[in-house]
């Protein structure tokens, strides 16, 4: 399987643990799961302007958006008039589908609310964070 370019969209402070898991699956040989991370390092600002700029950079050079819909993924974030969006996340699955991006929404619990962003925009949805729902998912992109 080819390794896609993929961004990866979640709540760095309850799910960054996550998105550790997906690259090892992706460094170790024996799982089917490959993607090539391009997504963002943690952004050393508090400047919005700045991380805006620096999400946007990343997810432009991305195919993929993986969206790891966690517990607090449709939480406000209290910048959110200056991110223009609910939080982070949100914004980063507007600027995914204004990049034509495909979208892989992971559920980490079917109850959790996802991102207002990802509904009705054509994802992809792997309804747990298990290898065979999100190679699944992928699929029907």
């Amino acid at each position: 399987m080819a390794k896609k370019k993929v961004f990866v969209s979640f709540d760095y402070e309850n799910d960054k643990h996550y998105k550790f898991l997906m690259q090892a699956w992706d460094a170790n040989p024996d799982f089917e799961f490959v993607f090539s991370d391009h997504s963002s390092g943690e952004i050393n600002s508090n400047n919005i302007s700045v991380v805006k700029a620096g999400l946007t950079r990343k997810i432009n050079n991305a195919t993929h958006t993986f969206v790891i819909v966690g517990k607090k993924a449709n939480k406000q974030h209290k910048d959110y008039k200056l991110i223009g969006f609910k939080n982070w996340i949100n914004f980063e699955v507007n600027k995914s589908k204004a990049n034509n991006n495909k979208l892989l929404a992971i559920k980490l619990n079917k109850s959790y609310e996802s991102p207002e962003e990802l509904l009705g925009a054509g994802a992809s949805w792997a309804m747990s964070f298990t290898q065979d729902s999100i190679l699944a998912a992928l699929k029907k992109l």
